[in-house]
């Protein structure tokens, strides 16, 4: 099946501005992704061009090799490499089997490109996490 449900990605703070319209645009992106328990997914230091949402299972973040911490259904991560295509800041690895639905920068960029109302709701969404960021 390809495609994430739509009331998955509404739980994602990158996606919040989107309206349902525009959400399913970018759902019907993702495809589906399954991890042993065991596997890494991410590591840190690399590169990175995918962004995952959890629907099963449990993952541990570890950065410089200390556990920072534990994700579940309805985590997320990667969502800054689906902009800059940028170096990981963490390893991921999934600590049972994890279901996921998965977006890559090549799949999303051809959108945010086609459609700047997406790219900039994106683009002022991040602006405020980085703020947030900043104060926290």
């Amino acid at each position: 099946m390809r495609g994430a449900p739509v009331e998955v990605l509404q739980r994602v703070p990158l996606f919040a501005d989107l309206s349902p319209e525009e959400l399913q645009q970018v759902a019907l992106l993702f495809k589906e992704r399954d991890f042993e328990a065991g596997e890494t997914i991410i590591q840190e230091g690399s590169g990175g061009s995918a962004f995952y949402v959890i629907e099963a299972g449990e993952a541990t973040v570890t950065i410089q090799g200390t556990v920072r911490s534990r994700l579940g259904a309805g985590d997320f991560f990667g969502e800054i490499a689906l902009i800059d295509d940028g170096t990981r800041m963490a390893t991921i690895t999934a600590a049972t089997r994890l279901d996921c639905y998965g977006l890559t920068y090549w799949e999303f960029r051809p959108l945010v490109e086609a459609n700047g109302v997406i790219g900039w709701k994106l683009l002022q969404r991040m602006a405020m996490m980085l703020r947030d960021a900043r104060r926290g």
